[in-house]
């Protein structure tokens, strides 16, 4: 009887031994836990987001160097940096995640990057477009896009082909502002005079009295960022209808107001408009239309088309197999910065580098003209700006 103690205390210490040193790679999933919008006013960003993911592992046999991955998702609800902070923190402590990803909205990641800064888990932001959200998140890095990478370009673009004044609309909160900075900025530096702002609000989708203003300044063109989704179909309508169209002031858009899912709600409305960006799903790449293949086949619903949220969270992924891979065993956040830190990846954008001091993104950035391509209108590249680091220089 005594002997048969001391074999089951020998093996119970075995086992606490084996708890403490942590199991092994093989043996532990990799869990990523992502706070992103599966519903409110940007519903359709979730599914996405998840087609994206499920194309990166398809591609990967579901394996990050030979971990297998677990993906624990939960649902912000929209502009709600409370709940996004919450959840990023109970994914850390309940759910016991290696890396955190998410966020649309900039609110939203400022609040997780606080929970990634006070866990020292790495976050890495698939959207959320306002400047400076990483001077005080020294674990958290971007791979979406900045609104001075995208105004910047759109600006001079327009400054240099006879576009003389410009009024801008512009969703009321951080990104829109900084947005309408750059914009300004940029623009008259090059000659152009702005004859115009106006703040709506976040989500807004009732445009008449706004877009009254721009008729009434006689604008060349009006720069637009309202967001993506409900709200950027609204006001192509509204413009429209309005007939600013006809009075020959022209469009200038954020190219999230032209994301590809929204493009058939809109009908022939967006024909000819110039926007820019860092993604288009008919960016002409190999690896591109191999993204776009394994998108499609992801998506359950059959009905989504892959975006610049898509192609952030695909290259998220990369991100985090690169920083797993390097590692070759226990996770260290430090050296995970340390990893990201100067990273350079190729991506159905085309190539992308992480800054080695602001851990924010450099990538190419796209000038498009929305054109029917076949049965379907899509935003095709006609110049490329290459390699704008965040603050759009």
């Amino acid at each position: 009887m005594i002997q048969l103690r001391k074999i089951f205390v020998s093996i119970l210490a075995g086992t606490f031994a084996l708890a403490a040193a942590g199991a092994t790679a093989d043996e532990t999933p990799l869990r990523i836990g992502i706070v992103y919008s599966y519903t409110g006013s940007n519903a359709d960003a979730g599914p996405v987001l998840d087609a994206a993911m499920e194309a990166w592992l398809a591609q990967h046999k579901g394996m990050m160097s030979g971990r297998k991955v677990e993906l624990i998702k939960r649902d912000d609800t929209g502009v709600a940096p409370d709940v996004a902070k919450r959840l990023a923190t109970e994914l850390v402590v309940q759910n016991h995640v290696d890396f955190l990803m998410g966020s649309i909205y900039t609110p939203d990641a400022v609040a997780m990057a606080t929970a990634s800064t006070q866990a020292k888990t790495p976050y890495c932001i698939v959207n959320a477009a306002g400047q400076g959200l990483l001077a005080k998140a020294p674990y958290t890095t971007r791979l979406g896009v900045t609104m001075a990478q995208i105004a910047n370009p759109l600006a001079s673009w327009a400054a240099k082909n006879g576009v003389k004044t410009a009024y801008s609309v512009l969703a009321n909160y951080q990104p829109g502002i900084d947005g309408g900075k750059a914009f300004s900025d940029t623009f008259t530096a090059g000659g152009g005079k702005m004859v115009g702002e106006v703040l709506v609000p976040v989500n807004n989708t009732e445009f008449t009295a706004y877009i009254q203003r721009v008729k009434d300044a006689k604008p060349d063109a009006v720069f637009v960022f309202v967001g993506a989704g409900t709200a950027s179909v609204a006001f192509f309508k509204g413009f429209h209808q309005a007939g600013l169209d006809k009075l020959g002031i022209r469009i200038l858009a954020s190219g999230d107001t032209l994301e590809e899912d929204a493009l058939p709600q809109m009908g022939d409305e967006p024909n000819g408009v110039i926007s820019s960006l860092n993604y288009s799903e008919v960016h002409d790449s190999a690896m591109n239309r191999d993204f776009v293949k394994a998108f499609h086949a992801a998506d359950s619903t059959k009905t989504l088309e892959p975006n610049f949220f898509a192609v952030a969270a695909y290259d998220c992924m990369t991100a985090i197999d690169k920083a797993v891979a390097a590692q070759k065993g226990a996770l260290d956040p430090d050296k995970t910065m340390a990893i990201w830190s100067g990273l350079k990846i190729d991506s159905p954008r085309g190539p992308v580098e992480i800054d080695a001091q602001t851990h924010d993104i450099t990538q190419n950035m796209y000038m498009r003209k929305t054109t029917k391509q076949g049965a379907k209108y899509e935003d095709v590249e006609f110049s490329t700006i290459p390699m704008v680091k965040a603050d759009g220089t």
